[in-house]
């Protein structure tokens, strides 16, 4: 790979670093496997894209975490006011916004924004430089990690780390367990639309079909990021755990553009990401594996040496 396919990559990670870090509330905080990720990217991209065409690219960001947090909304209530499975009402979610991130497209299954103003334009004129979507990515990432390690620190956050731990010990406490599940995957959702509104706006288009997959590439970054990290660090904290998020995300990234840069065709890429997971996850077994039978190895050496 060469400097610049290395600097698109690493651009394009940034901004997928939001989606990741939703996922990191939903997947490790709150421990809800949340399928709404597929449909929340995707209107997140709809929402920003239709309201950077009225004419305001800035404010097409905050809408987009608006309808993230109502679709997560969604999926929770459904959870816990009408106890569906938590899989489930992701499903049901994911489902319904496919057909309302077509009504938001106003009945089209893409939207382009080409010879549009993006931040992306802006920030190029403004600049003058052709950075100056990293520029963009690392501020961004930079304020909603600190924002978002800031806010895990509170009264509020605690309680939606504690749901995630022990419900009933919270419950005990005399703590809204519904309402900390909502709230956090509203949170989440938010992050996961605002990551689609930014794609939207550095590709210049929005599809429909555009966050298939998502929830695969979320968990993917996160446990590369996870795993990349433990190898710094003994235990992982809230810190740490957002600095994997972000690692996570630029590696895997990093590791597509590779993928595409040895001719594996596109279409092979949800292959690609799947084996990504598979290793991922099964990292500390094969380290622990191994280890085991170096351990053993040695054992066995130390034995017939002494015999």
């Amino acid at each position: 790979m060469n400097a610049s396919i290395i600097l698109s990559a690493t651009e394009l990670g940034l901004f997928y670093t939001l989606l990741t870090l939703g996922l990191f509330i939903s997947y490790r905080i709150l421990d809800i496997p949340d399928l709404t990720v597929d449909g929340s990217f995707t209107l997140g991209a709809a929402t920003a894209v239709m309201v950077t065409l009225s004419g305001h690219p800035i404010l097409a960001l905050f809408v987009a975490a608006i309808t993230g947090m109502l679709a997560g909304m969604v999926t929770a209530t459904l959870q816990t006011k009408f106890k569906v499975n938590p899989i489930l009402a992701g499903i049901l979610t994911m489902t319904a916004l496919y057909s309302i991130n077509i009504m938001v497209m106003g009945d089209k299954s893409n939207v382009s924004l080409l010879g549009e103003t993006t931040i992306f334009t802006m920030a190029k004129e403004s600049m003058g430089t052709s950075m100056s979507g990293m520029i963009i990515g690392i501020i961004s990432v930079v304020a909603i990690c600190i924002a978002l390690g800031i806010f895990l620190y509170t009264k509020l956050g605690l309680s939606i780390r504690a749901t995630g731990d022990n419900e009933d010990m919270v419950r005990s406490s005399s703590i809204n367990v519904d309402a900390m599940k909502i709230i956090g995957l509203a949170l989440a959702n938010a992050l996961v639309a605002v990551s689609g509104a930014l794609i939207a706006q550095k590709q210049s288009f929005a599809d429909v079909s555009m966050g298939t997959g998502m929830v695969v590439i979320g968990i993917a970054s996160l446990i590369i990021g996870e795993v990349l990290v433990d190898i710094v660090v003994k235990q992982r904290g809230i810190k740490a755990n957002i600095i994997a998020a972000v690692i996570g995300s630029v590696v895997y990234r990093l590791i597509i553009s590779a993928a595409l840069a040895v001719d594996i065709s596109a279409t092979s890429m949800k292959l690609v990401s799947a084996i990504i997971v598979a290793i991922a996850i099964s990292y500390p077994v094969i380290k622990s594996t191994v280890g085991q039978k170096i351990n053993q190895y040695q054992r066995q050496k130390g034995g017939n040496i002494n015999a």
